[in-house]
C-alpha cells in the first residue's frame, strides 16, 4: 500500500510537470513528507507505527478524492480545494503561494476530517494515556516535516525559483524555523479541531464544526494567495 501510495502520486508529479501544471508544486512537496513519515514508521519511531500508517493512508484518500472530482467536473468538491486547484491555474501565483495553498487545503481541512475518521469510534474507549499516545505520534510528525524542510527547498522550491535560492541563502536558518513554527501551530489546531468533532454531542455539531472549518481554511487560502 505504501509503494502503491508513493508511486501513485510520483505519476501524478511527472504527468503535470511535463504538462507544467502547477498543481506539482505541492504534491512534491506532499510525497517527500509522505515517504519520510512513512521511512519512520519502517524505523519504529512511532508508538503505534500501524495507526499512523492509517492515519497516512486515510490522509492520501482525502487529497485524491478532491483531485478526481476537481477534474472530472463533479460537485461536492470543497470550496477549499476548488480554490487552491484553481489558482494552480494563475500564473501571477508564485512557488511559494502554490505550495502553501496546498498545505493549508491539506493539514489545514483535510487533516481535520481524517483526524475524525481515525479517530471517532475508539476515542471513548481509549484511556488518557492511550490518548496522550495518540497525540504524541501526531506531535512526532512535526519533527519529521522539520526534517524535511530543507529536502523541499532543494527538490521543490528552488527548482521551481532559482531566486527563491539567493534569498534562503541570505535567510540562514531563519526561514525554516519560521515555516516549522507555523506549520506547528496549524497541526496544533487541527488536532483541537479534529478532537471537537469526535467529542461533538450530534450529528448536526459536527456538521456546524466542519463548515466553521471549511470557511476559516478558505479565507487562510484568501490570504496566503494576496500576500
Amino acid at each position: 500500500m505504501n509503494d502503491l501510495l508513493l508511486n501513485q502520486m510520483q505519476e501524478k508529479i511527472d504527468n503535470w510537470q511535463q504538462a507544467r501544471d502547477r498543481r506539482a508544486i505541492f504534491l512534491q512537496c506532499y510525497r517527500t513528507m509522505t515517504a519520510n513519515t512513512l521511512a519512520a514508521v519502517a524505523h519504529g519511531r512511532f508508538q503505534d507505527p500501524t495507526w499512523v500508517a492509517g492515519l497516512l493512508n486515510r490522509f492520501a484518500d482525502y487529497y485524491f478524492t478532491a483531485l478526481a472530482a476537481y477534474d472530472q467536473g463533479q460537485s461536492g468538491v470543497s470550496t477549499v480545494w476548488q480554490f487552491t486547484f484553481d489558482a494552480a491555474r494563475q500564473k501571477k501565483a508564485n512557488v511559494l503561494q502554490h505550495l502553501f495553498l496546498g498545505v493549508n487545503a491539506h493539514i489545514n481541512y483535510d487533516l481535520a476530517l481524517t483526524l475524525y475518521d481515525v479517530l471517532h469510534e475508539e476515542w471513548p474507549t481509549l484511556s488518557p494515556a492511550q490518548r496522550d499516545g495518540r497525540y504524541r505520534d501526531y506531535c512526532l510528525i512535526n519533527e519529521i516535516i522539520a526534517e524535511t524542510i530543507d529536502q523541499v527547498q532543494d527538490e521543490v522550491v528552488k527548482r521551481e525559483s532559482p531566486l527563491l535560492a539567493l534569498v534562503d541563502w541570505l535567510g540562514g536558518r531563519m526561514d525554516e524555523w519560521l515555516v516549522v513554527e507555523m506549520l506547528t501551530g496549524w497541526r496544533e489546531e487541527v488536532w483541537r479541531r479534529g478532537v471537537a468533532m469526535v467529542e461533538a454531542v450530534d450529528a448536526d455539531g459536527r456538521a456546524a464544526l466542519r463548515q466553521s472549518l471549511e470557511q476559516s481554511c478558505l479565507q487562510r487560502g484568501r490570504r496566503i494567495l494576496m500576500a
